[in-house]
């Protein structure tokens, strides 16, 4: 059984994009691996260094993650902040990472770019926190999107750079987790791209059966087939990517015949869409919030998780600290 590492920003709320995408993949895997799961508080403050509720956020993203099936007898799910640790491991990676390669990460430049009054030192050394993240664990896999695998990459060579300098084979170098198959890819309500937190095409599961019926009935379409069969455009083509998802059969069918025959219309596709989104999310959201209003179940979750994380953690650190060369008297 491989160990897998994950961290999870508390920064938004989960999107039927998350859903399918990478909660489907994380309750994979902790059925088939020794899952660590985290929540990145400290990672979270090098974009808003001074966040308005930082508590409100992790609280509430620990309670759609467990809502959504995250099993804490099954995996290990921690606050970043509770295993202090980390930030040890990653002030003495830091030793060894180099101003000039950590600058010419493509996140570091981005940041830069969209936030260039808060350029702060936090976000240089990102990818060595990350690193730090993820071979406390001594990780084989880590499931990372296209904007992070440049940083998986700086944590295989920080890792490996490690290994070579102290002459040991201590950490592994981990790779990225193949799920063996597609991800389903769930579309914005703006007509093109995927569904995104900042892109605000979202429906998130939170979301009151109010709100999600304005979205919806808001989503972008066109003025309607005029030729009969004819191909649709994305937009209203990601319309039906969503009902694919959370519509019965008999429903997806009905009104792609009538699309085919020129007899659409789109306010009454939406509003039957927006109500199997509902039934779809209404249990989901149920056991969110009664997750989120029981301070007993959650503390009780994220003491388990740190216990069992800080045992891994503290016996690497043990490990390290042996091999830099750093002895009691």
């Amino acid at each position: 059984m491989e160990t897998v590492v994950s961290g999870i920003r508390p920064t938004g709320n989960l999107h039927l994009g998350n859903y399918f995408g990478a909660m489907k993949n994380f309750l994979k895997m902790q059925n088939e691996n020794n899952c660590y799961f985290f929540i990145a508080d400290y990672h979270s403050l090098t974009t808003h260094p001074t966040p308005g509720d930082l508590h409100g956020s992790v609280k509430q993203v620990l309670a759609e993650y467990l809502a959504c099936g995250l099993d804490p007898e099954k995996a290990t799910i921690y606050l970043q902040s509770d295993v202090r640790e980390v930030t040890e491991l990653y002030l003495l990676l830091n030793m060894n990472a180099y101003v000039g390669e950590l600058e010419r990460t493509t996140s570091f430049k981005d940041k830069v770019r969209k936030q260039p009054e808060n350029v702060n030192a936090g976000l240089l050394t990102y990818p060595v926190l990350m690193a730090a993240d993820i071979i406390i664990h001594n990780a084989a896999k880590v499931p990372v999107g296209k904007d992070q695998e440049q940083n998986l990459e700086m944590a295989r060579k920080f890792a490996r750079r490690f290994n070579n300098m102290y002459k040991v084979e201590y950490f592994k170098e981990p790779q990225p987790y193949n799920f063996g198959e597609a991800l389903i890819k769930i579309p914005g309500l703006d007509g093109t791209g995927k569904m995104g937190k900042s892109e605000g095409n979202g429906i998130f599961l939170i979301d009151d059966e109010k709100t999600l019926k304005k979205k919806v009935m808001r989503a972008v379409t066109d003025s309607g087939p005029t030729e009969m069969n004819s191909k649709m455009p994305e937009p209203i083509q990601n319309l039906f990517t969503l009902m694919d998802v959370v519509s019965e059969k008999s429903t997806i069918e009905f009104f792609k015949e009538k699309y085919a025959s020129c007899e659409i219309r789109y306010g009454d596709l939406k509003k039957q869409l927006a109500e199997d989104i509902n039934a779809f999310v209404d249990p989901i959201r149920e056991k969110i919030n009664d997750i989120k209003s029981n301070d007993a179940y959650l503390r009780k979750v994220a003491m388990m998780g740190a216990e069992k994380a800080r045992e891994s953690a503290t016996k690497t650190v043990k490990d390290v600290r042996e091999i830099i060369g750093f002895k009691p008297f």
